[in-house]
């Protein structure tokens, strides 16, 4: 397809996409009808029913992407009416464009610009969950930095802060920091939270948080007393994960996860990249 093609309908799919007040992106069928290169609306229909069939295999809610609207035309006599049209999400579109006349150029087109549009937005979102967990392992670190300064000035030495965060997260897994070590194929060198999924880091985070709390409230002095804190608020975060049906040593190791807090680049280029190889497979 010649290039100046591609920029004429990437410039009239874009000019179509309509925003909610949400700021959701959505296309209306009767604009969409006309850019894939459909003259009749009823065969058109038919390609939107094989894209709900589709929708409804990949067990997404057929509702979230399709709504049925009315909208008003105009007459050729000066009049209006009311016609049918469908409100369709970008993965609607991709699913139509999937399921339309492979022999029209413009399918071709959609069916390569509403899949990278797809997997943009998959991108965005990778990137903004990998921030939050990077954010939660560095909070989980300063966290744990107080922890240990609140036990040297409750005991007069921090040499137990080792043992009371091991008697954490045995409290926490079920198992001791060690054998999470060999669930997840973590190295000895490594902290066993580089690897653990958002929650996982915000739980311990909140367990560290109550016993920093507490010891300093209840003027713990002994590494003893310390530690059974933090062994109970640690069981009572597993008690409420596990209550909501989330088994902390049964969950996924994320990838290695830098403590120091180091900034996920969200460059155009390196999304470039990604959409490059996306786009050639």
């Amino acid at each position: 397809m010649k290039i100046e093609i591609v920029k004429t309908l990437t410039t009239s799919f874009e000019s179509h996409a309509k925003k909610t007040k949400d700021g959701a992106e959505f296309w209306l069928a009767r604009d969409l009808q006309k850019l894939l290169g459909y003259s009749k609306w009823d065969n058109f229909l038919n390609v939107i029913l094989k894209g709900k069939i589709a929708c409804e295999v990949s067990k997404q809610k057929i509702s979230d992407h399709f709504a049925d609207i009315g909208k008003m035309v105009d007459l050729g006599s000066g009049g209006q009416r009311e016609v049918d049209d469908i409100m369709l999400t970008r993965y609607a579109c991709y699913l139509i464009a999937q399921n339309g006349d492979p022999t029209k150029p413009e399918i071709a087109f959609a069916q390569t610009y509403f899949a990278i549009q797809t997997r943009r937005a998959e991108l965005i979102e990778q990137r903004l969950l990998e921030t939050e967990r990077v954010m939660a392992r560095k909070k989980l670190s300063e966290t744990e930095k107080e922890l240990s300064k609140t036990i040297f000035e409750q005991t007069g030495s921090d040499k137990n802060f080792a043992l009371i965060r091991s008697k954490g997260d045995q409290a926490l897994f079920g198992k001791t920091t060690q054998e999470m070590k060999e669930v997840w194929g973590v190295s000895d060198t490594r902290p066993l939270a580089d690897y653990a999924p958002t929650i996982i880091l915000k739980a311990k985070d909140f367990a560290s948080e109550i016993t920093i709390f507490n010891a300093r409230e209840h003027q713990m002095k002994s590494e003893s007393k310390i530690s059974k804190e933090h062994v109970i608020n640690n069981k009572a975060l597993r008690n409420t994960l596990v209550e909501r049906g989330i088994t902390p040593e049964n969950l996924s190791a994320g990838r290695r996860c830098e403590k120091s807090g180091k900034k996920i680049k969200f460059g155009r280029k390196k999304i470039a990249e990604e959409l490059a190889s996306f786009s050639r497979k």
